[in-house]
């Protein structure tokens, strides 16, 4: 996914390789900064050092850090936190918390918690992480519980925006405010619970 570039064509002109392979050591070098340095420190000197390219290169894609840190990250977790069709809401649920520690447990955790930090310093990010990633994600995630509650499996009684904040909610908090390590036990634990509120009765 390519945030600040749509692509037109879909044939490959010479030379698209390497740029695809700049483009990648961009991002992989502004993730490595943020995560060790945080947004404040991060500068668009810093990331074309680190990735041995120029900033004019750097701007042909994108116009600011802003930008090249929000479309790093939603490459980088997009592939890692896919959303998947279930038949059933306890498949549902199950699938997207155990997803979301097993990806959170590496490097995604790392990144996950600096954006999020930078966000709360810079409204412009905030902003990207809201259009880009909040929004979309919620949206499908929004839809799937919608069909649970029309085939009847999902009680009409809930607020399905509480049930997704009540799903990735404690996982954050986990994440981002205890600073302690995600693992499958609390998932398991959280599912079921999870499961035990959203019963239909």
């Amino acid at each position: 996914m390519n945030i600040s570039a749509e692509k037109t064509n879909t044939s490959k002109p010479p030379g698209r390789p390497r740029d695809e392979a700049t483009r990648a050591r961009i991002q992989e070098a502004a993730i490595k900064l943020l995560i060790e340095g945080g947004f404040l420190n991060l500068t668009c000197d810093a990331i074309a050092r680190q990735a041995e390219t120029s900033k004019a290169t750097m701007y042909r894609w994108w116009p600011n850090k802003v930008q090249i840190v929000i479309e790093a990250f939603v490459n980088t977790l997009s592939p890692q936190l896919p959303i998947h069709k279930a038949d059933t809401i306890e498949e549902f649920v199950t699938i997207h918390v155990k997803q979301f520690v097993k990806a959170m447990s590496g490097q995604a955790g790392k990144l996950l918690s600096a954006v999020i930090a930078a966000g709360q310093v810079a409204p412009e990010l905030q902003a990207a992480i809201t259009s880009y990633w909040i929004k979309p994600r919620r949206e499908i995630l929004r839809n799937a519980l919608l069909e649970f509650q029309r085939k009847g499996d999902l009680s009409q009684n809930f607020d399905i925006e509480l049930v997704l904040d009540a799903m990735y909610g404690p996982l954050h908090y986990i994440l981002m405010v205890q600073r302690q390590r995600l693992t499958p036990s609390y998932a398991e634990k959280l599912a079921k619970i999870l499961l035990c509120g959203l019963a239909s009765k």
